[in-house]
């Protein structure tokens, strides 16, 4: 039993922070495999980022009896302007979470030939299902979606060890600065984990056994890294032409048959859909802190205004609101690392 909620603990933490834009290969090639070679190194201090910060998080979380994001980021930035810090999280979280379910409504329409409409109400209909039944049932999707993204991940390395030019991930050079270079992994691990609150906090706060955080922190971090590396090989192995593609892992998936391809579309939509409703969670626990309002109606109103944002389009705002969660983000995480240098003395 206990091993078993380590493991759930770890695919939670996988499933929060590995979302469409991992699954589809485009954040990997950004922060990673663009710097060539080195990249197998930033992997490697980023891979320790997630699972120091990421335990931390989680003990913080247990220790504060946290219930939100809104109960840690009070305590890294003071009453005050954690208030503020967590406002401003929110919206973000709010536009992701619309971007996630216009993500959904387009795999259905461009994938499945359904209607872009037909796959924001599924998805919504099947993440109400889960968000009314608590943090125990994100972890148990998460279990299901993140061993079929694992599986993928092995299939595209076996397919790559095969290739001419698997070897690239150690031999390719980049002409960018090493400034540029060895700050990508800190801005990517800042922007995901402080992003990933949303789901590590209250399962932080809800699990009683240290112990049972601790290993699957460390286990979820790992395994994290590992599914950077395994992407990065791939990736190597098809650069440089593999950058001009908007989704580069499905380029190389189309190389492989129809039954690698669907499994592609299910880690696809797996993605998108444990972003959304992880992200909906955090929302709907931040409001609770803030609106006295039945936790169910909170949830609906989320829900429909998203449905309803997805038609309008969330491009512009979070155009404007990225660059700048990304410094938050950096310092949410310097304060973190401030805050656990701080305790070890």
């Amino acid at each position: 039993m206990r091993h078993a909620q380590i493991v759930r603990v770890a695919f939670t933490y996988i499933g929060t922070v590995v979302g469409a834009g991992f699954a589809s290969g485009q954040e990997i090639l950004q922060f990673f495999t663009r710097y060539g070679s080195l990249a197998t190194l930033t992997i490697a201090l980023s891979t320790l980022f997630f699972i120091w910060i990421g335990i931390q998080l989680m003990l913080m979380a247990h220790d504060l009896r946290a219930e939100s994001y809104e109960d840690l980021n009070k305590v890294l930035f003071g009453e005050h302007i954690g208030k503020w810090i967590s406002l401003f999280m929110m919206v973000v979280l709010f536009g992701i979470t619309t971007v996630m379910l216009a993500g959904a409504g387009t795999v259905f329409e461009e994938q499945l030939h359904l209607s872009y409409t037909t796959g924001l109400i599924v998805t919504l209909l099947l993440s109400y299902f889960i968000l009314t039944r608590g943090i125990k049932a994100i972890m148990t999707v998460n279990s299901i979606v993140v061993p079929i993204m694992l599986l993928f991940s092995v299939v595209i390395v076996v397919y790559t060890w095969h290739s001419p030019a698997s070897g690239n991930w150690l031999r390719i050079s980049s002409d960018d600065s090493l400034l540029s270079i060895w700050f990508a992994p800190f801005l990517y691990t800042a922007f995901n984990l402080a992003m990933a609150q949303a789901v590590l906090v209250p399962m932080g706060g809800a699990i009683r056994d240290r112990s049972i955080l601790y290993w699957g922190g460390l286990l979820g971090g790992a395994g994290i890294g590992l599914l950077l590396l395994a992407a990065h090989y791939a990736l190597s192995a098809q650069m440089p032409g593999i950058a001009q593609f908007e989704i580069p892992m499905g380029n190389i998936m189309t190389k492989l048959g129809y039954l690698p391809q669907v499994a592609y579309l299910l880690v696809i939509y797996g993605e998108i859909f444990t972003t959304f409703i992880g992200d909906a969670y955090g929302l709907s626990m931040q409001l609770q802190q803030r609106i006295k309002v039945p936790p169910k109606l909170i949830l609906i109103s989320i829900l429909i205004l998203s449905y309803v944002i997805s038609h309008i389009g969330f491009k512009t705002l979070l155009s404007a609101l990225y660059p700048l969660f990304g410094i938050i983000s950096v310092v949410w995480l310097v304060l973190m690392i401030w805050r656990n240098r701080r305790s070890a003395l």
